[in-house]
């Protein structure tokens, strides 16, 4: 059978239990519409666990017979989000030990996987490199590195890191060298902090991107755009 957590909101506004017309409430159950205490609740026994270490959540949950999720309304993003758990004391004093005792092991295996990811980054940041360079034979090499680093950059979103980007698709490098030229050859940001339309800032650019973009794909580029790079 699923288990079915209890849910305990953070709320964002002033409230009071409706049973024993304490508050403001720090965290509150909501039933029949009507906020409750966690004493009233029948939670007020439990300590609340911060997100953010998942071995330690996980045997806590795991050692608790009741447990609950803590959740606070993020009206940015119009949406709750957790914010930890509430367990028995005796349940996180027993999962705090078993994770001291394994803390060495799980160091080791921590360094272990980042150096596997680092290695994978590094890796689609040089074929992000040669295929740049590959497609503009005269970008200069110092440059080609930056655009796939700033491309690649982990957590950023850019080309480099969709699918497009890592399986090396012309118009996704190809994108990628064009922003550069964008913010590194041209006006662009200049004209962006003088309060002209992105799309006006574009269009006036546009020919100095194109020439430099050009110039790179010829093997052997003009003496000035290596210059600029």
């Amino acid at each position: 059978m699923d288990l079915v957590a209890p849910v305990v909101v953070e709320p964002l506004r002033r409230r009071r239990c409706s049973e024993c017309h304490r508050g403001p409430l720090e965290r509150m159950i909501v039933e029949f519409n009507a906020p409750l205490c966690l004493d009233c609740a029948d939670l007020g026994h439990l300590v609340f666990l911060r997100r953010g270490d998942t071995a330690l959540t996980r045997r806590a949950r795991e050692a608790s017979t009741l447990w609950a999720v803590v959740v606070r309304h993020n009206r940015r993003r119009t949406r709750y989000e957790r914010q930890g758990l509430l367990v028995e004391e005796a349940a996180l004093a027993e999962a705090e030990r078993a994770c001291l005792a394994d803390a060495g092991a799980r160091a080791a295996r921590r360094a272990r996987d980042a150096e596997r990811r680092a290695a994978l980054d590094a890796e689609v940041t040089a074929s992000l490199q040669q295929e740049i360079l590959r497609l503009f034979p005269s970008c200069p090499v110092d440059r080609a590195t930056e655009i796939a680093l700033h491309a690649s950059a982990k957590g950023s979103g850019r080309v480099g890191r969709t699918a497009a980007g890592r399986s090396l698709d012309r118009g996704a490098v190809t994108a990628a060298v064009r922003a550069s030229v964008r913010h590194v050859d041209t006006p662009y940001d200049s004209l962006l902090m003088l309060g002209v339309p992105r799309h006006q800032a574009r269009t006036r650019v546009a020919p100095a991107i194109e020439a430099v973009l050009r110039a790179w794909r010829l093997n052997g580029g003009s003496a000035e755009v290596r210059e600029r790079g």
